[in-house]
């Protein structure tokens, strides 16, 4: 599949690069914060190909395209110049729109979706070391087990530090500041005063000495004040001594203050969050393993499962082990299940071919295709996984099952959950999955219809000829074609990309368009000069075989008055491809404010099955070369 159509698409219809405040991605979405959410056409992206379902939660446009990601987000950060965008002083951070909740949520998942993959990653390789103990294949004495173990807990122990990094970027604070106020608060010499159990002060203030390590709401809080302080020192320091005082007085103010008032503080709430989740977890497991395994997947849908991960984290922190995420461990797989399900029960083949693929995603903890391409819009196959998935959970929560570290809940991961509760674990994933796959096929669903889309054309014009299309369009032979020659020198550039509505709406037909480095025009096919603008800036040619070409030279260049044009040809002349139909200045143009970017147009488009585009975006394109192949029957 060439994902650089698919990206420049999602790029045009969330409203064009400038609508892109930030984004970020996880396993299977990307996750877009817009400046204008109105500016976002939901139901176009949803028929692209490629792209599983969007949807709106949490602040966050999120465009689900299931394994291929990380492919399309980095051809987005490339189309969009992310890049540059998050070093420039134009706002990238937090929208301040939508509800706290939102806000919430878009906050949360900005920070953490960065580090799921390491995160995982990290988890899974602990959780195998403990499975290697159990079994005795490795001696935690060993260099071995040692040298594992420190890649293992690394990630865990310097939490802190990476935190700063993302959060630093969510609050648009330095970087650099941010980390080395994290890497004090785990500084060795500090570590050593706090294990010994020695008391210290600063100015003679007692400093509350705690373990920073493995924490996760004392460094956010704190990345967070600074954001607010740098910006305060930026605005008051005169330049010439802003870059040496700035981090100077932000380290002396921000390490100090989060050892004696935000660490505390942020220490404190994790430890009650933790103790408050592990109370009402206490009071009935049973029940709480049904309510989370039974409602984490609608939680997915609205985004909100994001809030879930620094309470677990806080767990692993505080106990060594987190027994909330194996209750919704069998709420993933029941709908890898329901998938597997849909699968043996439709008859619609492209429905069996998307629900094996998601079961087989499914499998390996992503759910993503199984819920928006699948389950979700059968509707009772996601209600069976829904009450399969509670079911397990609730099995799970009876066993008391818990985590070394958080991972995702796949059959690979099962070593993270070796422990206390871990039969329990196994069963519930495994009643899950197989309660899911029955009830589905017993309970059934509406099949959709098989459609009939042999008598569609190939090609799309709107987002331009891939190169299988252009193959199948020079090997059609049910097909008339007529082939329009380039008429411009330039560089190619999609027609709904254009400034201008009325062409990039496709209202006026289909085409391309060209912005110019050379300022002549020829003709792109024999034909007559239909129409020649008395203003030389737009001219149609109508071909032997009765195309109607459109080619208007820059966007409301009618206003120039014919400045800068030079007709070669008038209404009524016969042209060979080839000829000189008009020449322009180019950078008299620019220069007087205009823009010169120019479409060619197949005025008559609707006589025709398609017009295909047979140059990529961004490809520099001369005079004579093939720009459109016009597809009819024969």
């Amino acid at each position: 599949m060439k994902y650089d159509q698919l990206a420049e698409r999602i790029v045009h219809y969330v409203g064009g690069r400038d609508n892109i405040q930030s984004l970020i991605h996880c396993a299977t979405r990307l996750r877009f914060t817009l400046r204008d959410d109105s500016k976002a056409d939901k139901s176009s992206i949803e028929k692209l190909d490629g792209v599983i379902s969007v949807v709106r939660s949490g602040g966050q446009f999120q465009v689900i395209v299931g394994n291929a990601v990380a492919d399309v987000y980095k051809l987005i950060v490339g189309i969009a110049h992310l890049e540059s965008k998050s070093e420039s002083s134009e706002s990238t951070g937090s929208k301040k729109e939508g509800s706290p909740l939102s806000r919430a949520i878009d906050l949360i998942s900005s920070i953490f979706s960065p580090l799921l993959t390491v995160l995982a990653g990290a988890g899974l390789l602990k959780g195998l070391l403990t499975l290697a103990t159990n079994f005795h294949w490795l001696d935690p004495a060993g260099g071995t087990y040692k040298l594992l173990y420190a890649a293992a807990d690394s990630f865990f122990y310097f939490l802190p530090i990476f935190l700063a990094i993302t959060a630093a970027r969510k609050f648009e604070a330095n970087q650099f500041i941010a980390v080395t106020i994290a890497g004090a608060l785990i500084y060795p010499d500090i570590v050593a005063l706090k294990t010994a159990g020695t008391s210290i002060d600063f100015l003679g203030i007692p400093v509350i000495l705690m373990q920073y390590s493995s924490t996760v709401i004392p460094i956010i809080l704190s990345v967070w004040v600074l954001s607010y302080l740098e910006k305060f020192l930026k605005n008051k320091l005169h330049e010439s001594i802003r870059t040496l005082f700035v981090p100077v007085i932000c380290l002396i103010l921000m390490v100090p203050l989060t050892y004696l008032v935000i660490g505390p503080i942020g220490t404190y709430a994790g430890t009650g969050l933790a103790s408050a989740i592990s109370w009402l977890y206490n009071l009935n497991p049973i029940i709480a393993g049904f309510a989370l395994g039974a409602l984490f997947q609608v939680l997915v849908i609205f985004g909100v499962h994001w809030g879930l991960i620094p309470v677990m984290l806080n767990n692993i922190a505080k106990y060594g082990r987190d027994s909330l995420s194996p209750l919704y461990g069998p709420a993933v797989i029941s709908q890898a299940g329901a998938s597997l399900g849909v699968f043996l029960k439709t008859k619609n083949k492209k429905l069996k071919s998307l629900s094996l693929s998601a079961f087989i995603t499914g499998v390996f903890g992503v759910t993503e295709p199984a819920i928006y391409g699948v389950t979700l819009k059968l509707k009772k196959p996601f209600i069976v996984a829904c009450i399969s998935g509670g079911i397990g959970g609730a099995i799970a929560g009876g066993y008391h099952a818990s985590a070394v570290a958080l991972v995702p809940k796949s059959i690979l991961t099962f070593p993270a959950f070796v422990g206390p509760g871990f039969i329990g674990y196994a069963i519930g994933f495994g009643v899950a999955f197989v309660l899911s796959v029955i009830l589905t096929y017993l309970v059934g669903f509406d099949d959709p219809v098989e459609e009939n889309t042999d008598a569609e054309p190939a090609g799309s014009t709107a987002r331009g000829a891939t190169a299988i299309e252009r193959q199948q369009a020079s090997d059609l032979q049910i097909y008339e074609k007529q082939e329009i020659l380039s008429p411009l020198k330039g560089r190619i550039i999609p027609l709904t990309e254009m400034e201008d509505e009325a062409f990039a709406s496709l209202a006026m037909g289909k085409g391309a368009a060209i912005l110019p480095s050379e300022g002549k025009l020829y003709a792109p096919a024999d034909g007559t000069v239909a129409l020649v603008f008395r203003t030389g800036h737009a001219y149609s040619v109508v071909t032997e075989d009765g195309a109607e070409l459109l080619i208007h030279i820059g966007i409301n260049t009618v206003k120039l008055k014919g400045q800068y044009f030079i007709s070669h040809v008038k209404q009524g002349d016969t042209v060979k491809a080839g000829d000189l139909l008009a020449e322009f200045d180019v950078e008299a143009i620019r220069a007087a404010g205009y823009d010169t970017t120019t479409p060619i147009i197949v005025s008559n488009t609707a006589l025709y099955m398609d017009v295909l585009v047979m140059k990529e975006k961004g490809e520099e394109v001369v005079e004579g070369e093939q720009l459109l192949t016009i597809v009819g029957r024969s």
